[in-house]
């Protein structure tokens, strides 16, 4: 007999120690309900990133996403204002905008061609005449909460709760602040379909570096493993190391300065920092053994001189992404067995996968939103 969705989540306790502490049960990496669940309990209630502010730029410029398998549209507005919507026609549903991003005098449903200003007001609505009254004023799109923060811009289908600076924290924003982000520029947006839930996916980030030196190779070789540190914030985690001079030039080359910086915010978004460059993850799951993570790479240098040695970056990461997407697979394939349920974690290494598992019981046991 399959176990209520409160007893699953009511078996994993938020309460011990790290040090006594072990991760959620296989059931909340496999059951389809828990997935529903987070649909709504987690990715509906925070924030997510929907776009870069560099898509953004002029009135008009916008983009769309899917966020808790809601249909969201950003715009800038004529008055230089960045709105957020659901990307859905008040008239019959259908999708408002249809591409992932790009510049419009007006947002026009291609269904009945219901017309609406930058604002999100209606305008227009062909075929409704004097015989069919119409308040324009009670039908225009419905906005979800936005916020800007460095080169990103968020969005929350929930409209209750933090705001995300007051979410992200004063440690986490002056942290990221330090890192001089305004000096990168976005080069490249990359795709990756793993085999797995996409908690496995963030528990794998968030081990402290444990598997580095026995899966990743070049990456461990140009990291002083030694000297990794893991600081955990309210939503946060920054793991951190100093860089060393490794032997594998394929990292050597293109992986440099003082330190490198991993900040993860729960639940789902990422940021890998090296000198000169970083790397920004958004994990979305797409079923119970199955995600997508969107890479975007940044670059302080993105002239055509400089392609060449970027694109090597990139393909320096492809290597340890296919490395992350086989054993994420392993993992999702060991969570099915008989032979297991749940796993220690490491006191010196976890604190971060802690901390995430803590912020989803949370999160679940609070349960979702009621639908509107």
């Amino acid at each position: 007999m399959t176990a209520p969705v409160a007893e699953l989540i009511g078996q994993y306790d938020p309460s011990l120690p790290l040090a006594e502490a072990s991760t959620p049960p296989s059931a909340w990496y496999l059951d389809p309900r828990i997935g529903e669940l987070e649909r709504r309990a987690v990715f509906a209630r925070h924030w997510q990133c929907a776009g870069r502010l560099d898509q953004l730029r002029e009135p008009g410029d916008y983009v769309t996403c899917g966020i808790a398998g809601e249909p969201v549209l950003v715009v800038r507005g004529d008055d230089g204002v960045l709105r957020g919507f659901f990307n859905v026609c008040r008239h019959h549903a259908a999708a408002v905008m249809t591409q992932p991003q790009g510049c419009a005098k007006h947002l026009r449903c291609p269904y009945h061609g219901w017309t609406y200003a930058l604002d999100g007001t209606l305008k227009g609505t062909p075929g409704f005449g004097d015989e069919c009254p119409l308040d324009r004023a009670a039908n225009g799109l419905v906005p979800v909460d936005i916020a800007q923060w460095e080169r990103w811009v968020f969005v929350r289908i929930e409209r209750t709760g933090p705001t995300l600076e007051e979410f992200l924290g004063d440690s986490a924003i002056a942290g990221v602040r330090a890192l001089g982000l305004d000096r990168l520029h976005w080069f490249a947006r990359r795709r990756y379909l793993l085999d797995c839930n996409w908690k496995v996916f963030v528990d794998n980030f968030l081990d402290g570096g444990y598997h580095v030196p026995h899966l990743h190779k070049g990456l461990n070789s140009v990291l002083d493993f030694a000297r990794y540190t893991v600081e955990t914030g309210r939503h946060h985690c920054l793991q951190s190391a100093p860089m060393a001079k490794g032997d594998d030039v394929r990292f050597t080359s293109v992986r440099g300065g003082e330190r490198a910086a991993y900040y993860w915010f729960h639940p789902n978004f990422m940021v890998n920092w090296y000198e000169g460059m970083m790397d920004t993850h958004l994990v979305l799951p797409l079923g119970p053994a199955r995600t997508e993570v969107v890479f975007d790479f940044w670059f302080e240098d993105v002239s055509e001189a400089a392609r060449e040695r970027n694109e090597a970056s990139i393909a320096v990461g492809d290597i340890v992404q296919d490395e992350d997407a086989a054993i994420c697979g392993s993992v999702q394939r060991g969570l099915g067995s008989r032979a297991y349920d749940t796993g220690r974690l490491s006191a010196r290494r976890e604190a971060g996968e802690h901390l995430f598992h803590r912020l989803l019981h949370a999160d679940l046991s609070r349960g979702p939103f009621p639908r509107r």
